[in-house]
């Protein structure tokens, strides 16, 4: 009898337990639809007068997809005076090719290419962000991944938000082109989902407090204020703590309005699940409540588990209703009308099932502390930071400059 007692009990509390996750998770929905009409509703002003040379600063490893386009889009800047700093760490690498080719075609530009294996830290992106920095002309430097595009407008547009003398970070939410059906999914998880919480955190007036590698504007002040590239290069969430650490220091982090292009491409479902499973346990060692808090957004998820817990009762299916159509208006919205990201107006239909698989990464990433990055096992502590085996070992080359 008591046996039978606890268990209808116990089937109470786990039923009122999902219809909690439902209320939260359709309440997000409408957070997030609110965040993404207001935010993209009144567009960024614009002084055109307002031009400071900055210097870009360009990582880069390998070949990306579409490489030389990527990159050729940061120099045709419709921008009075920039500097273009490419940095790479092997002297053999793919890239280099590239990089050369652009120098020779956009001669009229001040394009750098460095080419050094100077390591200050475990994450050897930083590296080499710090390698290019060193030879940065002007004080704002402009971030910004080697598989970004972007418009003729870019730096116009993102440099705006420093005329504020208490920003010191401004940052680029984007959309992806992809190839193949494994990066489309990604892509649709990307901007319904991971977007949207992004819009919904920049609700209260103080705004965000991490940066993308998308983009990322800081001044040279900001950045030595924090204890500069040394302070984050044993980190692999870089642009988060580019993000963070300007808050702890008294300064904003401004979410621009603009939207950069992210050229994604999976060459198999076990490299696009690695790489979600990175990107997992790196949010989860760097904001750990926020990554618990996730439970709260996976409406599909939650919604499905009452209807399970309730024996496919009215009020779960009620509940699956209106969960998975506030969802999914949530997505055309943040997706198709704010983001305007063609992926999500043409397979809308696929976010359901992009939820589904989200959740199965969340629930992965509370496991372990170990990833691969770019052939690399490495493993993560508690504060995010990465370690690597013991017999690792770095030289130090003399830097090489290619104008």
């Amino acid at each position: 009898m008591l046996a039978s007692t606890f268990l209808t009990n116990l089937h109470i509390i786990i039923i009122d337990f999902f219809i909690i996750l439902c209320i939260a998770s359709v309440l997000f929905y409408c957070c997030a639809i609110y965040a993404a009409i207001t935010f993209f509703g009144v567009p960024q002003p614009i002084d055109r007068e307002f031009h400071p040379p900055v210097s870009i600063l360009k990582p880069i490893c390998g070949l990306d997809s579409d490489s030389y386009e990527n990159l050729a889009s940061f120099c045709q800047q419709d921008y009075p005076e920039y500097q273009i700093i490419f940095a790479v760490r092997n002297s053999q690498d793919p890239c280099i090719e590239v990089v050369e080719k652009i120098i020779h075609n956009f001669s009229d530009l001040d394009i750098l290419l460095i080419v050094s294996d100077r390591v200050i830290g475990t994450n050897l992106k930083v590296s080499n962000l710090a390698n290019a920095a060193d030879k940065a002309k002007y004080e704002i430097l402009v971030l910004a991944d080697s598989d970004i595009r972007v418009g003729t407008d870019y730096l116009q547009k993102v440099i705006q938000p420093l005329q504020d003398k208490s920003v010191g970070v401004v940052t680029c939410m984007y959309r992806s082109l992809t190839q193949g059906w494994i990066s489309t999914l990604e892509a649709i998880s990307t901007t319904t989902e991971f977007h949207a919480g992004v819009l919904v955190s920049n609700i209260p007036e103080n705004g965000i407090k991490y940066a993308f590698g998308s983009t990322i504007v800081i001044p040279k002040k900001v950045l030595e204020a924090i204890g500069g590239f040394e302070a984050i290069a044993d980190y692999l969430a870089d642009d988060f703590q580019l993000g963070y650490l300007p808050v702890q220091a008294g300064y904003k982090v401004v979410l621009s309005d603009y939207i950069v292009e992210h050229v994604q491409i999976s060459n198999n479902l076990a490299q696009a699940i690695k790489r979600q499973i990175r990107w997992a346990r790196c949010k989860r060692v760097s904001r750990p409540w926020g990554y618990l808090g996730l439970i709260f957004t996976y409406g599909v998820v939650n919604s499905l588990l009452l209807l399970i817990a309730t024996d496919g009762s009215i009020l779960g299916w009620v509940a699956l209703c209106i969960c998975w159509v506030t969802r999914l208006v949530m997505a055309w919205v943040v997706g198709t009308i704010s983001l305007k990201d063609p992926i999500v107006k043409k397979f809308l239909w696929l976010v359901p099932g992009c939820d589904l698989l989200s959740f199965a990464i969340w629930c992965f990433g509370f496991i372990g502390n170990n990833i691969e990055w770019r052939g690399q096992q490495l493993k993560l502590t508690k504060d995010g930071k990465l370690l690597v085996p013991q017999d690792r070992s770095y030289s130090r080359l003399q830097v090489n400059e290619v104008h």
